[in-house]
Formats: C-alpha cells, structure tokens, sequence
C-alpha cells in the first residue's frame, strides 16, 4: 500500500520510489527493489551528522577570521545568499544532492559563524546559551517523537506548514518595511516582541517532528538514497533556524 504525506517534500515528482517496474511473461508487473539504492534511516543519520560537522566546522573558521581582525560582513551577506540558492537547487535537482548538500552545509556554517560572531560582541556568552538552547530542544523533540509522545499527523503537518508559510511570510513583509525605515514589533524587546519570538521557537521546535518524520517516511516509502541528503539538509534548516531565533529570544531577554 502508498504511503501519502502532505509533506511537500515528500510529494515533489522529483522523488520517485527507488523500485524498478518490470513486466514477467504474462504481462504483469513486477516491481524489483535494490534496496542497497534505497533510503534509509540510518543512512539519513549519518548524513545529517556529517552536514553537522561540516556547518560547525565553516562557522569555526569564520569565528577565527573575526578574532584576527577580517570584516566578516561580506560572509554573513554571502553566505546567506549562497546557501539560500544551494538549498533550492538541491531540492530541485536531488540527483546532485551528494554534491550540493555538503556545500550547503559549508556556506551555511560561514553565515552562522558570522552571525553568531555579530550577537557575542553584543552579549558575551549568548553563543553558548543558544548552542545549548538548540540542542535541548532538539534533544526533547526526539525523544517525544521516538517514543511516540508526540505523532505527525496530517493534520499537525497541515497547521505546522502554514504556520511556517505565515511566519516566513511576516518576515519578508519586515525585511521589506525595513528598507523603508519601518520597523515591526518583533525588533524590540517590548513583551509582545519576546512572547512572538517564542512562538517563533515553538513552531521551528514543531518543524523538527516534520524532519523526523520526513526520516521514517522516506525510508518507508522506499526513496532514492540521494533523498537522504535531501532530508539532512532539511533538517539541518530546520537546526539553523531553532539556532538563530534562541540567539533573538536571548538578546531581548538580556536588553
């Protein structure tokens, strides 16, 4: 039987079950699997570990950079935009996932080291509060969704989508504004601005169950091994955004 999501990952053409379709001598078809060209969830594990190791070690280099005196602006614009262009690519073209993922990872590790930068001159110590933040939230996350605490139903993937698609959404009408000299709410440290970026975490927290599931599902349904890049980066995303709203809560916090 099909497994169907609402995952829009898991739904785009571009994803097609790793079985072949042949036909035996009465015409009917048989579908062969090679399961060695299959996803799998270890497979996405270990890929997701090695986009980690490649994010940290980029935002590494970039820390170093700032504390030899190198302007490290142009690689927080750089990086941004460049990483932003990979992820949408790969999510296109998943054939040259095992290619651009790892450069994803990369270019986004020099963006989250330069920001990451920008926020401890500010606030000493934020980094590793973030740090600690992202990774107790994850932490939780999978917990409650291994042991079935928590379950991706259609209907939780419905509301964490949209509520995503909104927040995204807010965010570009601010960028926007903001070349104007309009500033929304959420740039100060007022209660409302504290109580949104923690409904931000929230919702990123909830985009975690959606990786996880995205994990377990592909592997169900049988999808090309490239996918497991797929999924590693997706859930790298989701790590990076959990990451940068904490380093936000927390400077309001500490303003």
């Amino acid at each position: 039987m099909e497994l169907k999501s609402n995952n829009p990952l898991l739904n785009n053409k571009a994803y097609k079950a790793g079985a072949t379709t042949v036909y035996d001598t009465d015409g009917r078809p048989v579908e062969i699997i090679d399961y060695n060209n299959t996803m799998s969830v270890q497979g996405a594990i270990n890929k997701s570990l090695l986009t980690l190791i490649l994010l940290v070690s980029a935002a590494f280099v970039v820390w170093n950079l700032a504390y030899m005196g190198v302007n490290i602006f142009p690689f927080i614009i750089g990086g941004a935009i460049t990483a932003f262009i990979v992820a949408i690519i790969a999510m296109r073209k998943p054939d040259y996932a095992h290619y651009l993922v790892p450069a994803y990872a990369v270019l986004e590790g020099v963006f989250v080291g330069g920001i990451s930068v920008f926020f401890e001159a500010m606030y000493p110590g934020i980094v590793l509060e973030a740090v600690g933040g992202t990774f107790v939230t994850a932490l939780v996350c999978f917990l409650l969704y291994r042991f079935k605490v928590v379950k991706v139903t259609e209907q939780f993937k419905s509301v964490v989508i949209a509520s995503t698609l909104a927040i995204g959404t807010y965010y570009l009408i601010s960028i926007v504004l903001s070349m104007f000299g309009v500033q929304m709410f959420h740039h100060d440290n007022s209660l409302m601005s504290i109580g949104f970026s923690v409904f931000v975490i929230v919702i990123a927290a909830l985009n975690l169950f959606m990786d996880f599931d995205l994990i377990e599902q592909g592997a169900k349904r049988r999808l090309p091994k490239n996918m497991e890049w797929v999924s590693a980066m997706a859930l790298m995303l989701t790590l990076v955004w959990l990451y940068l709203e904490f380093l936000r809560l927390l400077s309001k916090l500490k303003d």
